[in-house]
């Protein structure tokens, strides 16, 4: 019950009506407490259209800010909330929408419950969240976020996804704002750090400090999140997927089906469950093999995005992380876009790496020669 398999069984229930869908849920509702966001160009027309009625707001702009450079881009931008796709995915799948029931086991074709309950199916999904990351050197993207409601309309037009004129901690550390209404924003604290612990209490204080700072006068917090993402530096795909339970199709994170250095899961788990729709086998082999190779096609479009993740965290000193990112939004939003998207053309990769280096020479040269696990 979590956004990759509510979007998978909401995408079937829709397009495949035919078929006996059941969705299971720990908790008392689906998504947890989380926001996910995407930009316009990640998704083509299609997909963004079955999409809609999950989207909890969408802007035409959004702002970065950094100690030297601060610039409104002219696109598209959207964001689901956990309450909203709670609401949308149990009202289309209604009693086919199980929560409160804990999974103790998986298996291609069952799936037992704490209960001593045993339900059989002819494939099950598995979308419990990140799988064994052992395979994988990562570093993170970490964060905490509070929805707040303020006493006067905050002013914003859209979102700031990076305000990185903030004192640099703990890596790269920016606020991320996204504002719901005219008085109600999330305000997000975010790193790309080393180590994925969370000083919850801290965070909370310097979130509360910025809002001071924007003369955001706090009357009310209305909910908290957090999440520690992995940000994939190198690692051995293969061994991922035969460390995998045999034949049991695997989901979202649990199946390492993200953007790899933005963390972002939406596209890709939308990605996912289009595809599934259009499959006229759905017995749980099938599925595995589908799935798998979808995650080995990925990682090996995205190498290119692990070798940034390497400079950005080998080639950088933490406190200076932030100058990476600085230049990138000097680049051409064209560019800035199919980065997000997941599609840089040959010449995007150049222009990435050409040019006054944000770190140190030597640092980015080793980064550039190492070619373990690129492809």
């Amino acid at each position: 019950g979590g956004l990759a398999n509510s979007l998978i069984g909401y995408r079937l229930q829709a397009a495949r009506p035919e078929l006996d869908i059941l969705l299971l849920e720990r908790d008392d509702r689906l998504g947890g407490h989380h926001t996910w966001s995407f930009h316009t160009g990640d998704l083509p027309v299609d997909q963004r259209a079955w999409l809609a009625p999950l989207i909890t707001q969408s802007w035409q702009q959004h702002e970065v800010r950094f100690p030297s450079r601060r610039r409104t881009l002219e696109s598209g931008y959207h964001s689901l909330t956990s309450g909203r796709l709670h609401d949308v995915v149990t009202k289309a799948l209604g009693d086919r929408a199980l929560l409160g029931v804990e999974v103790t086991d998986v298996m291609p074709h069952e799936v037992q419950l704490t209960d001593g309950t045993v339900i059989q199916a002819g494939a099950v999904i598995d979308g419990r969240g990140n799988a064994d990351g052992a395979h994988f050197e990562v570093a993170y993207q970490k964060f905490l976020g509070l929805i707040v409601r303020v006493r006067r309309e905050h002013g914003l037009k859209g979102p700031i996804l990076m305000d990185a004129t903030v004192p640099q901690l703990d890596g790269y550390r920016f606020v991320y704002t996204l504002p719901f209404s005219k008085q109600t924003l999330l305000i997000e604290d975010t790193r790309y750090s080393d180590t994925p612990s969370l000083n919850k209490a801290a965070l909370r204080s310097l979130i509360l400090a910025y809002a001071k700072a924007q003369s955001w006068d706090i009357v009310e917090i209305e909910s908290e999140e957090e999440g520690v993402l992995p940000i994939v530096l190198s690692g051995d795909i293969n061994a991922f997927w035969r460390n995998a339970a045999p034949d049991v199709p695997r989901s979202g994170m649990r199946a390492a089906l993200f953007h790899p250095t933005t963390g972002y899961s939406l596209p890709e788990a939308v990605r996912l469950a289009d595809d599934l729709a259009t499959l006229s086998e759905l017995d749980g082999a099938v599925l595995f093999e589908r799935i798998r190779r979808r995650s080995l096609e990925a990682w090996k479009r995205n190498g290119y995005f692990r070798l940034l993740n390497r400079m950005l965290f080998r080639a950088a000193e933490p406190a200076t992380r932030y100058r990476v990112l600085e230049r990138f939004y000097g680049l051409s939003e064209s560019l800035i876009r199919r980065f997000y998207a997941g599609h840089l053309t040959l010449s995007d990769k150049v222009r990435l790496v050409t040019g006054s280096p944000p770190v140190p020479i030597r640092r980015a040269i080793l980064c550039l020669l190492e070619r373990r696990n690129i492809a």
